[in-house]
């Protein structure tokens, strides 16, 4: 088997990939499993979900790589094929679709305090994990991953005002969440002073 100079070009890297090149697939997984790893746990609430979403998603990804066609780079490509794997699990494990009382009906977002606490990552993406799938799902594809109304609306299965509402309600959510741990963190700082 021949060796591989560490790191090979996307180009190269898929070539040897095609040819059952071990080396080149063991380095293809390693360049782009922690990337697509925390992709896949920002769509799912647990990360054995998230875990078995990588996992498919790479026998897509190897399955599928002679459709590479090398137009944009490999890394959005694997990543595409996450986002659909993530949402095909996620459709069979939860359902994406809200009934009226569990929809928020409160103030919009535009009407809550805006948190200036620095959230740490690991926070922010529980608080992404607990939204409802629907929001969950859509918050993704459009605030994270750069996905218009009507891309969601077909890949969901949902019409484009669904996913616009359901946008909106995933960022008031998450607004009154930062507001709430703000005002969590405040107070423990504003208490943690005076014992002092």
């Amino acid at each position: 088997m021949k060796t591989l100079s560490l790191p090979l070009t996307d180009a190269a890297l898929v070539a040897a990939c095609r040819q059952g090149n071990a080396a080149a697939q063991e380095q293809l997984y390693s360049r782009f499993a922690p990337k697509m790893l925390a992709l896949c746990l920002r769509y799912m609430r647990h990360e054995f979900d998230a875990e078995d979403a990588l996992a498919r998603g790479f026998v897509k990804v190897f399955r599928c790589l002679h459709q590479f066609e090398g137009k944009g780079s490999l890394e959005g490509w694997v990543r595409r094929i996450m986002v659909h794997e993530s949402l095909s699990i996620l459709r069979r494990r939860e359902s994406l679709t809200l009934s009226i009382e569990d929809c928020y009906t409160g103030h919009l977002a535009a009407d809550l305090p805006a948190a200036d606490v620095e959230l740490q990552a690991a926070d922010l993406l529980r608080l992404v994990q607990e939204l409802p799938a629907g929001y969950r799902a859509v918050f993704n594809l459009c605030a994270l991953e750069g996905y218009s109304h009507p891309e969601v609306a077909g890949l969901l299965g949902i019409s484009e005002g669904t996913s616009k509402s359901q946008l909106s309600k995933a960022r008031a959510v998450l607004q009154r969440q930062v507001a709430a741990l703000h005002s969590s963190y405040s107070s423990s700082s504003y208490a943690h002073a005076h014992v002092a």
